[in-house]
C-alpha cells in the first residue's frame, strides 16, 4: 500500500485505522499533515471576492481604491496606532463582528462589512470613495 493512497484515505475511523494496520504491516511509517487553512488569505484571493460580491465595475473600483489604500488588501492590517484593522480598517475592530464571527481571518466577512459600512454611512462605495479622496479617510 503506497504512502499516497494512505493520505487519500478520508476520515473515518475504521478506514484509518485499517490503513494504519496496513502500513504498519507493510512497515510504512504514518505521518500527520497538517489541514490546510479553508479561508483564503492572499490579496489576490481577497480581491477576486470582493468582485465577485460587488458585480458593478464602478463601485468595485471605488471599493479597491479605498482598500488599497487603507490596508493594500492585507487583511490582518492593523494600524498600530489606532486599532483599526483589515481590509477596511475598521475602528474598532470587533464591529466587524456584525458580519461574522470570523471577521479576524475571512476576507468574505471583512468586505461584508466594509460594503455595508459604506452603503450605510455613505450611500455607495463610488460616494465613499468620493469622501475619501477629498478628505484622506472615510
Amino acid at each position: 500500500m503506497s504512502v499516497s493512497l494512505i493520505r487519500r484515505i478520508a476520515t473515518p475511523k475504521k478506514a484509518l485505522t485499517t490503513a494504519a494496520v496496513a502500513a504498519a504491516t507493510a512497515g510504512i511509517a504514518l505521518t500527520s499533515v497538517p489541514a490546510q487553512a479553508a479561508t483564503p488569505t492572499s490579496a489576490t484571493d481577497a480581491k477576486t471576492i470582493a468582485h465577485q460580491m460587488i458585480p458593478d465595475a464602478a463601485q468595485f473600483n471605488a471599493f479597491s481604491h479605498i482598500v488599497e489604500r487603507e490596508s493594500g488588501w492585507n487583511i490582518h492590517a492593523t494600524n498600530a496606532s489606532s486599532g483599526a484593522y483589515g481590509l477596511v480598517q475598521a475602528l474598532p475592530a470587533s464591529k466587524m463582528s456584525s458580519a461574522g464571527t470570523d471577521w479576524k481571518t475571512n476576507p468574505e466577512t471583512q468586505i461584508k462589512w466594509g460594503l455595508d459600512y459604506m452603503n450605510s454611512r455613505y450611500g455607495s462605495p463610488a460616494a465613499a470613495w468620493k469622501f475619501w479622496q477629498a478628505n484622506g479617510w472615510y
